[in-house]
């Protein structure tokens, strides 16, 4: 991470050589390291507070809804009755947000091993932490890893809020991460969405993540969404059922006009979630090497 003459942030990693973004800084409002990784935390010209973990923007007021909604809509809208959730990482609270405008919601479980994250983004981002006092959510600040393999067969819907695989978040991109995904699942019916890089720059990495899903679910599927924001200026998601006549691609639940506005979505529709599995020529010859059969793995 680099703040140019105290003016500009500028996104560096060396996980994405060559690239970089920016934007202005008004005001510097947190920076310290915990015991997992650096915060950051400052007030941008144009995208109002901005949340940076370890170099990497992870948050901005301006555009947060595109990734928050789609992560918790795609998984809840293919499920038929989406009651016991399972939030790993997310530590700001957006994810947590969104789903709990799903009504059929009874318990929503937040994992997040940063306990300062939480902390920092009730302060500075409280229209995505406003969620942490819902009796619905429970808080565990921990290792997510092990607190599924404590709760196994437990929950419908498992979203996997992560960092890019770097630091503590190396772990959630892991085969033996979606097996402990699969044992937390309800056994009758289980689906999980996860964060999944950018399609321009981490291509071989998501190859990797799709096959690790087919092995080990008999359906899985990739969709995007875009956040001007985050590296590259989208990010993906992998989604994958224990039921292998899911089909992503065409939600169970769909929304009127009313409902959309009702529900206070900015970004996702039904529309929109048809069309984030439209993916480019060159993405979906890697990722769907035989066609759309491809969507449905040999797993039973």
């Amino acid at each position: 991470m680099a703040v140019i003459n105290g003016k500009w942030f500028r996104e560096e990693n060396d996980q994405w050589a060559g690239y970089s973004a920016s934007l202005e800084i008004e005001e510097i409002l947190y920076k310290e390291r915990s015991e997992y990784q650096e915060i950051f935390v400052f007030k941008s010209k144009s995208f109002g507070n901005v949340l940076v973990l370890d170099g990497v923007i992870q948050i901005t007021e301006r555009d947060e809804f595109a990734y928050q909604e789609m992560i918790a809509n795609l998984p809840l809208n293919c499920h038929p009755n989406p009651q016991k959730v399972l939030i790993v990482g997310g530590g700001d609270g957006g994810v947590v947000r969104e789903v709990l405008k799903h009504p059929s919601i009874q318990k929503v479980v937040l994992c997040e091993i940063d306990e300062k994250v939480v902390e920092v983004s009730k302060k500075y981002l409280p229209h995505l932490a406003q969620s942490f006092d819902n009796p619905r959510m429970e808080l565990f600040i921990g290792d997510g890893i092990q607190y599924m393999k404590d709760h196994k067969n437990e929950f419908d819907v498992i979203i996997t809020d992560a960092p890019d695989p770097i630091g503590p978040a190396v772990g959630l991109y892991e085969e033996d991460y979606y097996n402990n995904m699969k044992n937390a699942l309800n056994p009758d019916f289980g689906i999980i969405c996860c964060q999944a890089e950018n399609l321009y720059l981490d291509l071989p990495f998501i190859e990797k993540l799709m096959e690790v899903s087919r092995k080990i679910f008999p359906k899985a599927d990739y969709g995007l969404t875009l956040v001007p924001t985050y590296t590259g200026g989208h990010i993906g998601f992998i989604l994958c059922s224990s039921n292998p006549d899911t089909c992503f691609r065409e939600p169970l639940m769909t929304y009127t006009d009313a409902e959309i506005k009702e529900r206070n979505l900015k970004y996702y529709n039904t529309d929109v979630h048809r069309a984030c599995f439209t993916l480019p020529q060159f993405a979906k010859e890697k990722l769907f090497p035989d066609g759309e059969s491809q969507q449905q793995s040999t797993v039973k």
